[in-house]
């Protein structure tokens, strides 16, 4: 499958932290919210969240993954089937249908990366694993398994389809182009959100629900 043009790359968060993101004005890395009051619900699995604390990106061996804001190149992860399948290793068990899905560019975000002496890289499957490869250079994109990515039955290549682009520290909030969510009634409490945050950074909101389980 020939790489897409654009790149877009999603980050999934429950509703209720799109406030604290929007004053931020940043979206945060894990180990920099871990040492403050976390705000809003927690959607991750703790197990791999410490792993992902402990490892290393092959890159950067001073950079670790869970000092990056991380992404899927993919709406419908493997991550939200655990979230819609209330996989009981989560401790978060609401279900889909609050999450919410922020999309953005890449190559605009690593435009703004380097213009902030910030890292990233993208990685062939999940940086959680206790294995995975990073490649910093946009000329090794075609390592990504873009068919695993774009697949919607994932059985037969889950690790293909968990192929990330990682930031590190922090993203620009401004950068996000667009929000997808499950119905129209998370687009009214997204747009809510936005009207009354005082933000100058409005994106499109759309309902998306083939994005979901």
């Amino acid at each position: 499958m020939a790489i897409p043009d654009p790149i877009r790359i999603f980050h999934i968060i429950h509703i209720d932290k799109l406030p604290s993101i929007i004053r931020e004005g940043f979206l945060l890395c894990d180990a920099t919210i871990r040492q403050r009051h976390p705000v809003g619900t927690t959607i991750g699995m703790e197990t791999i969240k410490e792993r992902r604390l402990a490892n290393h990106i092959p890159n950067y061996p001073d950079l670790r993954v869970g000092e990056c804001v991380p992404f899927y190149f993919c709406p419908r992860s493997v991550m939200l089937y655990l979230i819609y399948k209330r996989n009981p290793e989560l401790a978060y068990q609401g279900g889909q249908e609050p999450i919410i899905h922020l999309v953005a560019n890449m190559r605009t975000t690593i435009q703004w990366a380097n213009q902030n002496h910030l890292r990233w890289v993208f990685t062939r499957n999940n940086a959680g694993a206790e294995y995975f490869d990073s490649y910093n250079d946009l000329s090794y994109l075609d390592k990504i398994d873009w068919k695993a990515v774009m697949a919607q039955n994932w059985s037969d290549c889950k690790e293909g389809k968990q192929a990330e682009f990682l930031i590190e520290k922090r993203f620009l909030w401004n950068l996000i182009g667009g929000i997808g969510v499950y119905s129209q009634e998370q687009r009214d409490q997204v747009s809510s959100i936005l009207s009354n945050s005082g933000t100058d950074h409005i994106p499109e909101i759309r309902v998306k629900r083939n994005w979901y389980y």
